[in-house]
């Protein structure tokens, strides 16, 4: 149920330019082959993309990125329209989206539906990041050691 002018238009610029990253980097992952030199791309995308960030954004980026090479090496770090990402067996479990991306308020940390993260029949799959301080660290240190496995 659209209200106005820009909902009835379809998507935004910014959705349009994330939907275009994200077959880009399905067309990468195509022609990147397999193995280890395929998982040090994709890594390395999400280095570069945390390194396109700047002010709040990047901090929250590094700081989700220490925790999940300190909490969940195990997880792979690459992009997901263009954000931040880690996943498991190819799924991404943990997503950073910046606020510049769709200039929003605020970044936000999410999980997907294969984040280990159940509890019972309620709980939330994405959280707002104002700034980083030692709290923040903390409940995302416990949030993606949970959701990880």
């Amino acid at each position: 149920m659209a209200t106005n002018d820009h909902e009835q238009a379809g998507f935004s610029e910014a959705e349009r330019a994330a939907m275009k990253q994200r077959a880009g980097e399905l067309r990468e992952q195509e022609k990147s082959g397999k193995g280890s030199a395929k998982k040090h791309r994709e890594a390395q995308a999400c280095v570069d993309a945390i390194e396109g960030l700047d002010g709040s954004d990047r901090a929250v980026a590094e700081l989700l990125h220490a925790i999940v090479a300190e909490e969940a090496p195990h997880l792979d770090a690459k992009t997901w329209y263009g954000f931040p990402s880690y996943a498991r067996d190819g799924k991404v479990v943990v997503f950073f989206q910046p606020k510049s991306k769709f200039d929003t308020r605020y970044g936000s940390v999410g999980f997907s539906e294969d984040a280990l993260l159940d509890d019972g029949v309620f709980w939330p799959t994405s959280f707002a990041v104002l700034e980083v301080t030692d709290a923040v660290g903390a409940q995302l240190r416990a949030l993606v050691k949970k959701a990880a496995g």
